[in-house]
């Protein structure tokens, strides 16, 4: 080997051709009806990789059950992900092992262990990004949703109808959202709760008036439209001020983050300038045991800083 660099490039590229090959075997499903009824025409792959891959997934969804364990539908719905609680627990199965080998092959088999195990909490970790970030867009489109139905209802929609055609017409994840709530109600469900339960998985307090006043016209009757118009406007008046937090806070937010790169990006630094000097971190157990506690120290005060520059109202 010519170079640390070299053999940290070669590590790198032969796991990128794992991940490749396993993210393309255990690739999304669609459920468990076969694709021959799905797809006239098509018969389903017999290959080896295919029977592997569906082995695989059949015995991890009998291990987490129909609750889904800690990856369960809803978790995934609500981050926007679209596979199966099966298929995605057998992907981070696959890449703990792969994380914790590659870690093991750079450093020490002890910090090889500590990623693998670690993996599926930062799975988990980028679920709850990916959900926030989810909310968060549904949050900026909620003023043209709320255009679009009333738009709908001044044209004569029923709720409902005003509902679908603005999901036909909104961006995901408004458009999911509000499918769901025309589904829901076309097999039984009644739309009040439906409209909250959108409510609550989006963590939208703007939407939940929305569904109250929804409710309340049914109850009452009145003209709708206005009483949207309305809660436009504070929705709106919300959205400024909500604006003027984040750009206040966002001094606070990209030191939080300098803070977070600084130990990191020194520590490559040295890695490069002078590959032995760390060495002791993951030689000796006084080193390693720093290292742990380091981590810890790291994700606390991260945790510290995120609460300090996050701002409800």
């Amino acid at each position: 080997m010519d170079s640390p660099i070299t053999f940290v490039i070669a590590v790198a590229l032969c796991l990128s051709a794992i991940v490749l090959v396993t993210f393309v075997v255990f690739k999304p499903q669609l459920g468990s009806i076969p694709i021959e009824r799905r797809r006239l025409g098509t018969q389903q792959d017999t290959s080896a990789v295919s029977r592997v891959s569906h082995t695989a997934i059949a015995a991890v969804e009998n291990v987490i059950g129909e609750s889904g364990g800690p990856y369960n539908r809803e978790v995934l719905y609500n981050a926007g992900v679209k596979m199966a609680p099966a298929d995605f627990t057998a992907g981070v199965g696959i890449a703990s092992i792969l994380v914790g080998a590659f870690a093991a092959l750079l450093t020490h088999p002890f910090l090889g262990i500590l990623c693998g195990i670690a993996t599926p909490f930062l799975a988990k970790v980028l679920l709850v990004v990916m959900r926030d970030r989810r909310r968060a867009k549904f949050q900026e489109q909620l003023t043209d949703t709320i255009q679009m139905l009333i738009g709908g209802l001044r044209v004569g929609h029923s709720v409902l109808r005003s509902v679908e055609a603005a999901a036909q017409e909104a961006d995901a994840p408004t458009s999911e959202e509000l499918l769901r709530i025309v589904n829901e109600a076309r097999i039984g469900k009644d739309p009040r709760f439906a409209f909250e339960d959108v409510a609550d998985r989006m963590d939208s307090e703007d939407f939940r008036w929305i569904a109250q006043a929804i409710q309340i016209n049914r109850e009452v009757g009145g003209d709708l439209a206005a009483v949207l118009e309305e809660v436009a406007g504070t929705i709106r008046e919300r959205s400024e001020i909500k604006g003027q937090v984040r750009a206040l806070s966002a001094e606070g937010k990209m030191s939080a983050l300098v803070l977070m790169a600084m130990p990191l990006g020194v520590a490559v630094i040295l890695a490069f300038i002078n590959p032995g000097y760390l060495n002791v971190f993951v030689e000796h157990p006084i080193g390693l045991l720093m290292l742990v506690g380091g981590f810890i120290l790291f994700a606390v005060g991260g945790f510290w800083m995120s609460r300090v520059v996050k701002i409800k109202f």
